[in-house]
């Protein structure tokens, strides 16, 4: 049966891996990892209708634990909402129901400045002319925000970054983090 597995969907699963991975060669190796595990685990398939949402969910577990051994633990960058999660629409929905508590929880002026640039759509132009203040001033504002945000994103999940450093899997650290509880 793995034969047969190998022969319909190795195409489509390698593809699949390159496009999270970069490294050809190391999505060659994820490849061959995801096929021991199928081999390992196909007695686990309950229903052999549903064989491809179970290979591409044993390749993504793959993938992110190849991702989890080589970025222990990185930086949070400025795409903080990028999740790469095809069969999990919640995830989007649970780190964004954290993130404006998050955003509103942060000193008057950073939360004020985030709201309406980053929620609200403004320019930092339109947000330096609608708070009166200049240019860099609100330029500076956003960027201590979203610095503030990110250290609050940080002690509140763990995230594991794509080779072109996309998040792709998070996990909540619950007990840290009085918002993640909130919106359980």
């Amino acid at each position: 049966m793995v034969e047969n597995i190998w022969r319909e969907y190795h195409k489509q699963l390698l593809t699949f891996i390159q496009k999270r991975v970069g490294d050809p060669s190391m999505a060659d190796d994820i490849l061959q990892e995801v096929f021991l595990k199928i081999h390992c685990k196909i007695d686990s398939l309950q229903q052999e209708r549903k064989i491809k949402a179970w290979l591409f969910q044993i390749t993504r577990n793959t993938i992110i634990d190849f991702h989890r051994k080589s970025y222990s633990k990185t930086d949070l960058d400025e795409q903080i909402i990028d999740l790469e999660d095809e069969n999990d629409p919640k995830a989007m929905e649970d780190i964004q129901s954290c993130i404006v508590p998050m955003i509103k929880s942060l000193p008057e002026g950073y939360r004020e400045a985030l709201i309406l640039s980053e929620l609200n759509g403004l320019s930092q132009k339109q947000l330096s002319e609608k708070l009166q203040i200049s240019y860099s001033a609100a330029k500076s504002r956003v960027q201590r925000g979203r610095n503030l945000l990110k250290e609050a994103l940080n002690q509140c999940c763990s995230f594991v970054h794509d080779s072109k450093g996309r998040i792709i899997d998070y996990e909540k650290k619950v007990s840290s983090c009085k918002n993640c509880q909130d919106n359980k």
